[in-house]
């Protein structure tokens, strides 16, 4: 995962702004008409602050309007979704992120934080990162089952078939990478031990 630094997250905070104050100037047009009061310009003010980016983190992968323009997204730390917590509590801290003017507190901590983590995402277990760029590949091919050269625990087994249930969601570079790293195992590297650990899921799963 690759933490987008505050210029990005600036770029995407600001295209967000916008469209809610389009959306906002739209609902308060239509209030005014239908002479509704203050008090409903209030509560659509306050569920267009805290529900867009909630709503876009839960429901559309971590990614508001301006998150996706700038190809980025919002993640727990162990790469999985956030949930409605962790998108709850990291919104509710941008008050204190904005203290004590112009978002000071959160950029402060983003320059000091290796993940350019603001205070919410610290607090909230989350982070933002770079979408990464997944090109098309054909199906990968069937394989011939391979013994493994050694037993595997069970748990280690649901890593690696987890691994190529996800295959077609991950950049070939990064499963080469993480082919590489299983070189103890396979006695190879890059594409080559990318080939043996394909074999030994197709043996675990007979």
């Amino acid at each position: 995962m690759t933490p987008a630094g505050p210029s990005a997250r600036a770029w995407a905070w600001a295209i967000d702004f916008m469209i809610c104050i389009a959306v906002y100037f739209v609902y308060a047009i239509a209030i005014s008409t239908m002479q509704l009061g203050t008090g409903s310009l209030l509560i659509g003010l306050f569920v267009l602050y805290w529900g867009y980016p909630i709503i876009c983190e839960v429901y559309f992968n971590g990614r508001s309007i301006g998150k996706r323009a700038m190809r980025l997204k919002v993640v727990r730390a162990d790469g999985l979704p956030v949930g409605w917590r962790e998108s709850t509590l990291r919104n509710l801290l941008l008050v204190a992120d904005f203290l004590p003017a112009m978002y000071l507190t959160g950029l402060m901590c983003m320059l000091f934080d290796l993940q350019f983590r603001r205070l919410g995402d610290i607090v909230a277990g989350t982070q933002v990162i770079y979408l990464d760029v997944i090109s098309k590949r054909i199906a990968p091919p069937e394989v011939d089952p391979i013994a493994l050269p050694y037993p595997l625990t069970p748990e280690q087994q649901r890593v690696l078939i987890g691994l190529f249930e996800r295959e077609m969601n991950i950049p070939i570079e990064r499963l080469h990478e993480l082919a590489s790293l299983a070189e103890p195992l396979t006695g190879e590297r890059g594409e080559a031990s990318l080939a043996r650990l394909r074999g030994f899921v197709a043996g675990l799963n007979q």
